[in-house]
C-alpha cells in the first residue's frame, strides 16, 4: 500500500490522534454500527460518540451506511470508508500488518469467506473487504487505496462485464481482470410471497415497499437500466431512495419486515431463509493493477482462487457457479 501522500491523508492522521476516535474507526472497520452500539461497546455517552463520528466523517474516514426506522426513532448505521484503509498502518484492526490485502468494491459473500479464512490463517496475509460499490471500488483502486476491486458492472451496449469500465478508469494501464464466480441475482421476498410479487413491474405497486442498493453498485446500475427499459420512474417506487451497502443488509431488511422486497444475490436470500425470484446471472470479477498482480502479497489470494477448496466454497453458496473462477484476462 502507498504511504500518505496528500493533505486529506494528513488531516485523517490528525483526526486519529485521539485514541477514542481510533477505537471507533477500528470498530467500524469490522462492522457497521449505530451511535448506541458504539456507546455501549466503548462505555461512552452517545453525544460524545456523535461528536467523534462527525470528525471522522469530515475527514472522509466514516460515512453513513444506512438508516432504519425503529418505532418512532431513526437508527443511523455508520461504516468505515475506503479512505480509512489508506492509513492502515495506524487504523487497521490489531494484528494486521503492512502486507494486508485490502479489497474494496462490490459486496460478495465468497470474497468475505475468503477474507475470513485468510485472517484465521497464520500462513496467509490478513485480508479485509470494504463494500463500497463497484464504481467506488474502481475509484479507490485508481487512488491507490487498495490492491483489489470487486466489480460486476454490465456494459449495456457491449454486453460484457467490467472491461469497458476498467479501460475508462485506467486508460493505457495494464490491468488484470480475474473472474471470482458467476452469481444469480433476483428479488428477495418474505417466505410464501404474501404480496404476490412476480417481477420488477410490481415495484411500482402502492402496497409494495422496496429497499435499494447504494449508488455506484453494480446491482443498482443494473436496476436503473432495467427500469429505464420498462419505463418505470424511480419516483414510482416506494423506497427507491432507501439504500444499503450489501446484499446481506437487503436480506436483513426484508427478513425484519421493514420492506417487502429488495434486489440481491440468491445466496443472501438462502442464508436468511427468504424466497427468491431469479432475474439474471452476472459475472463477478476482481480487478488488479499490474503492479499489485506481481506482488508476493497477493500470491496467496490467486492460489486460493484456483484451489479446489475455494471451488467447493463457491459451490456451497446458492446461485454461485465456479465454471470460470480464476480465469484471467489482461487489458491495456
Amino acid at each position: 500500500m502507498n504511504h500518505i501522500q496528500s493533505i486529506s491523508d494528513f488531516n485523517a492522521i490528525k483526526v486519529l490522534s485521539d485514541p477514542r476516535r481510533l477505537a471507533i474507526l477500528r470498530a467500524l472497520m469490522v462492522a457497521t454500527a449505530t451511535l448506541t452500539h458504539l456507546g455501549q461497546d466503548m462505555d461512552m455517552h452517545p453525544a460524545k460518540v456523535r461528536y467523534h463520528l462527525k470528525l471522522l466523517e469530515g475527514a472522509g474516514l466514516v460515512k453513513l451506511a444506512r438508516t432504519q426506522i425503529v418505532g418512532n426513532y431513526t437508527e443511523k448505521y455508520y461504516t468505515a470508508t475506503a479512505m480509512a484503509f489508506h492509513v492502515q498502518a495506524s487504523i487497521l484492526p490489531k494484528g494486521a500488518g503492512e502486507d494486508a490485502i485490502i479489497a474494496t468494491g462490490s459486496h460478495d459473500l465468497a470474497l468475505e469467506l475468503m477474507a475470513e479464512s485468510f485472517c484465521q490463517n497464520d500462513k496467509t496475509p490478513a485480508m479485509f473487504t470494504l463494500p463500497v460499490g463497484s464504481l467506488d471500488g474502481l475509484i479507490a483502486l485508481r487512488q491507490g487505496l487498495c490492491q483489489v476491486a470487486g466489480c460486476h458492472l454490465l456494459d449495456p451496449i457491449g454486453g460484457d462485464y467490467n472491461t469497458s469500465y476498467v479501460r475508462h478508469f485506467f486508460p493505457g494501464q495494464p490491468m488484470h481482470i480475474i473472474t471470482l464466480a458467476h452469481r444469480q441475482q433476483g428479488l428477495l421476498i418474505e417466505q410464501g410471497n404474501p404480496k404476490g410479487i412476480q417481477n420488477l413491474d410490481d415495484l411500482k405497486r402502492s402496497d409494495i415497499s422496496f429497499i435499494n442498493r447504494n449508488r455506484g453498485s453494480g446491482t443498482r446500475l443494473w436496476l436503473d437500466q432495467q427500469l429505464k427499459t420498462l419505463g418505470i420512474g424511480s419516483a414510482e417506487i416506494c423506497g427507491y431512495n432507501q439504500a444499503v451497502n450489501t446484499h446481506a443488509q437487503v436480506a436483513e431488511a426484508v427478513l425484519g419486515g421493514n420492506v417487502d422486497v429488495g434486489l440481491g444475490i440468491f445466496a443472501a436470500a438462502r442464508k436468511h431463509n427468504l424466497d427468491f425470484i431469479p432475474l439474471f446471472e452476472e459475472r463477478f470479477d476482481l480487478v488488479v493493477p499490474e503492479e499489485h498482480f506481481a506482488s508476493p502479497t497477493l500470491a496467496p489470494l490467486f492460489d486460493h482462487l484456483n484451489s479446489g477448496a475455494f471451488h467447493q466454497t463457491i459451490e456451497s453458496l446458492a446461485g454461485y457457479d465456479p465454471r470460470q473462477s480464476g480465469v484471467e484476462k489482461i487489458i491495456h
